[in-house]
């Protein structure tokens, strides 16, 4: 089994501040490359919440995202008051009227245009939370990125093992074509042979040898066996426990596929296997595409 390096996971904590929230978003890259935002005062945690991510992701472009949510904690979004700014708010109101003898009392609809008398809670108040709580966060988060992962790797195996059975059929197609493409071959020699000497006997003999000279030359044997090997590699990879990434083992086993295709081509003289080498060779470039996501 492989895994994606596409995943996602989410996870949340209630602590006495409020609610801890922990978003992980993970995508492909070549080795393992975290980024992690806490809010004030959780920047200590960044380290240790990184390390427990890798259990999880051993490979790829993680983004995790860590809040706050203080409005969870009831009486917290409550502003306070200032008691003794609104009692000399009051007072000078009261010296007004008396002051220019104006009609009306100081009341409560006045006092609160004061702005001024009401605080808002204080959100940069230093946070108690245990560092256990927050990786135990951390570890829920990242099984939800593993699970997905594994998800995607599921699509990913099944897509991966349609484009070798096409490879393989194609590879069916090129050792079946080759020894006719040999016999045909021969077949033009002779004719060639015939015509160049005004009908003279063919010279069997030097004719066998030319054909021997060019069956070696375009021998793909050795091509296809290796071929069929690096697809057995393939699909035992893909079968695997997963204990351990396997995406860049993929990787060369697709380089060295490409260029058994890329040998063959270059042996083809001959449309059918020609056109069989490209078809091969797009399949190749597919799977590529699918294995830079692979774990």
């Amino acid at each position: 089994m492989i895994r994606s390096m596409t995943g996602f996971g989410e996870a949340e904590l209630e602590i006495e501040a409020g609610r801890l929230r922990l978003e992980v978003k993970t995508v492909n890259h070549r080795f393992l490359n975290a980024n992690i935002k806490t809010p004030s005062g959780f920047d200590r945690f960044e380290k240790a919440m990184i390390d427990a991510l890798k259990p999880w992701v051993s490979r790829g472009h993680v983004s995790a995202y860590l809040s706050l949510d203080r409005s969870a904690v009831a009486g917290q979004v409550e502003p306070s008051i200032d008691l003794e700014k609104a009692k000399g708010y009051q007072t000078a109101l009261e010296t007004l009227k008396r002051e220019l003898d104006v009609p009306g009392e100081p009341d409560l609809e006045m006092l609160s245009r004061f702005s001024d008398i009401f605080r808002a809670p204080d959100r940069n108040q230093a946070v108690s939370v245990e560092e256990d709580d927050l990786l135990r966060l951390v570890d829920k988060a990242g099984s939800g990125v593993r699970a997905m992962r594994e998800a995607e790797g599921l699509r990913l195996a099944s897509d991966l093992d349609d484009r070798l059975r096409a490879i393989e059929s194609r590879l069916d197609e090129v050792e079946q074509r080759a020894p006719e493409r040999l016999s045909e071959q021969r077949t033009k020699l002779r004719r060639a042979v015939q015509e160049l000497s005004a009908q003279l006997e063919v010279d069997e003999d030097r004719l066998a040898r030319e054909i021997a000279y060019l069956a070696e030359k375009w021998d793909i044997n050795e091509e296809i066996v290796r071929f069929r090997s690096h697809i057995d590699l393939f699909r035992s990879a893909l079968s695997g426990d997963a204990s351990e990434p396997v995406g860049k083992r993929l990787g060369f086993l697709v380089q060295e596929m490409l260029r058994e295709a890329n040998t063959v081509a270059s042996k083809a003289n001959d449309s059918k296997l020609a056109q069989a080498s490209v078809a091969i060779k797009e399949e190749i470039e597919r799977i590529r595409e699918q294995v830079e996501n692979v774990e």
